[in-house]
């Protein structure tokens, strides 16, 4: 097989791969009430077959991260797909409740170890700067894309084959991910003997325990005190991880990468974009369905223009436009796009038309998502050597869930308060307007992104020039003589 066959197959492996792992966390979305209905499930207990895939998707991604760097990206990206695909085996035979949120719990844990391992695979595969820049490229149009295509998905599938399909359509590409990953994928370091021991499994214990407490309070937030006191558990424990950290010997997350300019930037930076268009999703499901009263397969399709600018924008002009800007200026100028957008939604009328009202900001959004999404993952992976790739993928992709998750509690309040506050006297006026102060709260995040991108991220040279790229060579010096002290 000629090196560029095997890029080529390389990069649709992993990309396929992380397009089911975000498509499934929103997939399920409208499936819910057939769920509900074949398993005799309340509100409550739906709600966990979506939350128990977001909570562990970001709270081991830290472990899968270091798992990454001390066993190898080809070993953790087999083990992770094989978990992932049990998983949604597993989700789509549930026979009962308890089985199925189980079986989504785990497809988290195994998207957790893939996220952080693709990243690595994808810096190590791909030598040549403009096809690393290419597959980044459709790498993040994927993952961007995912949410969008989830929503449009789940409607169809649901409708036409059953809800169970939902999971089980991730099979084939599970199992042939599978069989072709070991002999496509260049092998890891031979020796990886006393690689566990030096996982930090008291911080991981700690570690995750705090982000799925504050990860689950902050889904609940609407029982009340329970809730934030679950949340205040969490933040202590973090508080104690953060200390254990400072002191192990072999850290889960090691402090001394915060060090890097570029690393605590593009966390920074990447929890405002989790922030900024996870809610928007929600809020345009919210806008569709209450607002213009259309059905969940209509509401799905109605956000397949976001998941299609995305792909074409990432397969045709967002590689060039990395290598002449940079990843950080495409970074800002994909908030930028995304801030203009979400104002854009912000205008949205009672009654819309959907090619007029719609259509333009949606696809302004697409376009900006994987712009923002490769423009806050290159600059810090490639910041620190390949040894640190894996957890700083993992550090950089959980600020992100983390952001998220403050995110939809957030406007999803703002919006409820100003729909309350509203002088409207129509009803569906006030509804609207508390959609609208929900997408000027996520426009003014991305703003805010864009803003800290250009302060954090880029470097002035001595003659005041902006270097398209930041100063990779200076980060990863500071990383190893830090590593040395």
């Amino acid at each position: 097989m000629t090196g560029r066959r095997r890029e080529a197959i390389t990069l649709l492996l992993i990309t396929a791969v992380e397009l089911i792992v975000f498509l499934d966390a929103t997939v399920v979305n409208i499936a819910l009430p057939a769920i509900g209905t074949t398993l005799q499930l309340s509100e409550s207990q739906l709600a966990w077959v979506s939350n128990a895939y977001l909570l562990t998707f970001g709270g081991f991604m830290l472990v899968g991260g270091r798992a990454t760097d001390l066993l190898g990206p080809r070993r953790m990206f087999v083990a992770g797909l094989a978990v992932f695909t049990i998983a949604s085996a597993a989700a789509g035979f549930a026979p009962t409740a308890t089985l199925l949120i189980a079986g989504r719990a785990l497809q988290g844990l195994g998207a957790a170890v893939l996220v952080p391992a693709q990243i690595a695979l994808l810096k190590s595969s791909f030598s040549d700067p403009a096809a690393q820049r290419k597959a980044f490229a459709v790498w993040s149009a994927m993952g961007a894309s995912g949410a969008a295509l989830g929503t449009a998905i789940g409607g169809l599938v649901t409708q036409g084959l059953g809800w169970p399909a939902i999971f089980l359509l991730n099979l084939p590409v599970g199992v042939a991910g599978l069989i072709v990953a070991r002999p496509l994928l260049a092998a890891d370091p031979q020796e990886v003997r006393g690689a566990t021991a030096r996982l930090d499994l008291p911080g991981a214990v700690i570690g995750t325990s705090a982000l799925l407490l504050i990860g689950y309070g902050l889904g609940e937030t609407g029982q009340g005190t329970a809730a934030w006191a679950t949340v205040a558990v969490g933040a202590a424990l973090l508080a104690g991880f953060l200390t254990l950290e400072n002191r192990a010997r072999h850290p889960l997350m090691p402090l001394r990468l915060f060090r890097v300019r570029t690393v605590t930037g593009a966390s920074l930076v990447n929890a405002l974009v989790g922030a900024a268009h996870v809610p928007a999703f929600v809020l345009l499901s919210l806008y569709f369905q209450i607002a213009q009263g259309y059905e969940p397969i209509r509401s799905g399709l109605a956000v397949m223009p976001v998941a299609l600018a995305g792909i074409v924008f990432s397969r045709t002009v967002l590689p060039s436009i990395l290598k002449r800007l940079g990843a950080a200026r495409v970074l800002a100028l994909g908030l930028v796009l995304q801030a203009v957008a979400l104002a854009w939604y912000a205008r949205l009328p009672v009654d819309a038309d959907f090619v007029r009202d719609v259509l333009p900001p949606s696809l302004v959004f697409g376009v900006g998502l994987p712009a923002a999404f490769v423009g806050v993952t290159v600059p810090a992976v490639s910041a620190v050597e390949a040894a640190d790739a894996g957890v700083v993928a993992g550090i950089v992709n959980t600020t992100q869930r983390i952001g998220a998750g403050l995110g939809v509690t957030g406007l999803l309040l703002i919006a409820t308060t100003w729909t309350e506050r509203s002088a409207s006297a129509d009803p569906m006026a006030a509804y609207v307007d508390g959609l609208r102060a929900g997408f000027s709260t996520a426009a003014g995040l991305a703003a805010v992104g864009a803003a800290l991108t250009l302060v954090l991220l880029t470097r002035r040279s001595a003659g005041g020039e902006v270097p398209s790229t930041p100063d990779v060579a200076a980060d990863r010096t500071a990383t190893r003589s830090e590593t040395a002290e």
